[in-house]
């Protein structure tokens, strides 16, 4: 593992302190009843993410023979805007390795930047090695994604910010894809006040990190599938799988679902977009996994790059998750007025039917149908109370 001194962190601070925006802190939020929540909203900074504090830092540090040859990244889409704006500041060449998939927006977004964009098959990992073959053959500097000492230091500047506006914070939770965020934050916060707990979050679908700690060794994942795409990164460094063995107090994962019910709560409480990365840790508080009661909490909303012809779905999983939108299995009589007497019911307990498909065919009851009917609903406990009507009123609700 290479070293990282507290004062590069500081150094970090000073050369970006014209260069990137700096959010204050947002908070306390609302709905959170069992501890006290702010935002540090980079969501908010240039280019949409942190990816910017790194990559300029890196870039910045450059010696003259370097910056002459250009420099080379491979991004899922948020650093490679970072080190294409970093790269056009400085009047330097830069070739970006995007995965094929990438969001189009963040495609478009990385060259309007002044990067140069090589769209390679597969994930990141895929653009990674391509990254790799570029730099043998041309001579260009890598800018690591995430593990790179400098790279670090500039991520870690966010810990710096944090403490200066909220020097009695608890604990700070921080997303975790390949781990450069998570290790440069934990490591100035630690470094400055030991005290403060870290906690990382990963996605269910992609916990390289995770499951690298668990073992306590680095370990590939084979595939990582999820919404948050940020993050999707199947092995984490030498350097931050390291940094977060010592400065991270623990690491939790959140499923699709719950990080698509925390960027539907940050849309409607905060009214902040957040890509899936980014609702990680917002996720982790609204479904109760970290030990928060009574604490003054900080969620680094990591980034707001979310695609927005997703927008729409993830919204729709958020709505399913948090108990406002349902869909009901009604197997009734095929008899006039039962349609009637089942809307009633629902009216009674206050369901909004958002539509109603009517099917002979799939009855259980050759004399039967099956009524299938969204519903517009408050919560989990609303859902329940309207089943409970159903079924009092003799309807059989699968």
């Amino acid at each position: 593992m290479a070293e990282l001194d507290i004062s590069e962190v500081f150094n970090a601070s000073k050369v970006l302190a014209g260069v990137a925006r700096h959010p204050r802190l947002i908070g306390p939020v609302k709905g959170i009843t069992d501890c006290e929540v702010y935002l540090k909203p980079e969501n908010l900074q240039h280019t949409g993410s942190f990816k910017l504090r790194g990559a300029y830092y890196k870039i910045s540090q450059l010696s003259p023979e370097e910056k002459a040859k250009g420099v080379i990244a491979c991004s899922a889409g948020n650093h490679a805007q970072g080190v294409a704006l970093g790269a056009t500041h400085n009047g330097i060449k830069s070739i970006i390795c995007l995965p094929a998939g990438a969001p189009i927006s963040k495609i478009e977004a990385t060259k309007a930047l002044g990067a140069e964009v090589c769209l390679v098959p597969g994930v990141y990992d895929d653009a990674y090695a391509k990254a790799l073959e570029l730099q043998k053959e041309h001579g260009y500097t890598l800018v690591h994604p995430f593990d790179d000492p400098l790279v670090i230091a500039g991520q870690g500047t966010i810990g710096l910010e944090i403490i200066k506006e909220m020097d009695d914070v608890d604990a700070v939770i921080v997303p975790i894809g390949g781990g450069g965020l998570i290790s440069g934050v934990a490591f100035a916060l630690k470094t400055l006040k030991p005290n403060i707990e870290v906690y990382g979050v990963q996605a269910e679908g992609a916990p390289s990190m995770a499951e690298s700690i668990e073992r306590d060794e680095r370990i590939r994942l084979d595939a990582v599938s999820t919404i948050a795409d940020g993050i999707a990164v199947k092995e984490p460094g030498i350097n931050t799988f390291e940094m977060v063995k010592k400065y991270v107090d623990k690491i939790v994962t959140v499923t699709d679902d719950e990080v698509a019910a925390a960027i539907l709560y940050l849309i409607e409480k905060q009214k902040l977009v957040s890509e899936g990365a980014g609702a990680t840790p917002m996720a982790a508080v609204l479904f109760h996994k970290l030990p928060l009661k009574g604490k003054k909490v900080v969620c680094l909303v990591s980034g707001g790059n979310i695609d927005v012809t997703s927008l729409n779905r993830v919204i729709a999983r958020g709505l399913v998750k948090a108990g406002r939108d349902c869909n009901l299995v009604i197997q009734a009589a095929d008899k006039p007025g039962q349609l009637a007497e089942i809307c009633a019911v629902i009216g009674k307990h206050g369901g909004n039917i958002l539509s109603v498909k009517h099917d002979r065919v799939e009855s259980e009851n050759v004399n039967g149908c099956r009524l299938l009917i969204e519903l517009e609903t408050r919560n989990h406990e609303h859902i329940a109370e309207i089943k409970d009507g159903l079924r009092s009123a003799g309807f059989d609700v699968e």
